[in-house]
């Protein structure tokens, strides 16, 4: 069975958004000529265990506009935008995606991610998308949480795990960007 895995930016306290929604602590570009290879193995390793890419409404508005014109974003950015999309939204009628196949809007993300779960494949990745993903986390579908933890911190804004939720660790891997990634199993 496929495995849903989900990805999100933190700072050390915990912070996966800021109070106005943004990013502004994320660090440690993958791709210019400056990066960590070991960082870039480990973003590469994630692209290349998927093939379906599930995004919320909000990621999607954000990232539709950059990413499939993202050529500097080379071989990452290649498969990324190759990835089967699905976006979750009660109101989108399409979700275009440049000259790529557009991706699939779903109503009823918990359905949709339960029937790809059974299909065969390479693993799910739900980018980003906090509000989904605790949506998914509360309906335990999501199996695994990566944690890209930035060396700061913001004392407010919305929170990674709003719940409490049994974790298993997996791996934890300090780069030379500064940044950390925590891995962690779901209990189920």
């Amino acid at each position: 069975m496929r495995k849903l895995k989900v990805q999100q930016w933190v700072t050390v306290d915990n912070i996966a958004a800021e109070e106005d929604g943004g990013l502004s602590f994320v660090s440690g570009e993958p791709f210019s000529e400056k990066t960590d290879p070991a960082f870039k193995e480990t973003v590469m390793g994630l692209i290349d265990s998927v093939d379906t890419l599930i995004l919320g409404a909000n990621t999607y508005a954000q990232s539709k506009g950059y990413w499939p014109h993202a050529e500097e974003q080379g071989e990452y950015g290649k498969k990324l935008n190759n990835l089967t999309k699905f976006v979750a939204s009660s109101k989108l009628e399409d979700a275009p995606w440049g000259d790529f196949p557009a991706a699939t809007v779903t109503r009823d993300p918990a359905a949709t991610i339960q029937k790809l779960k059974e299909q065969d494949g390479k693993d799910i990745w739900l980018w980003g998308s906090l509000t989904l993903m605790h949506s998914l986390l509360d309906a335990g579908l999501v199996d695994e949480v990566r944690m890209l933890v930035c060396p700061v911190s913001r004392g407010k804004g919305r929170r990674i795990f709003q719940d409490r939720h049994d974790l298993k660790p997996v791996e934890a891997t300090l780069f030379d960007n500064g940044l950390a990634l925590l891995r962690y199993e779901i209990k189920k």
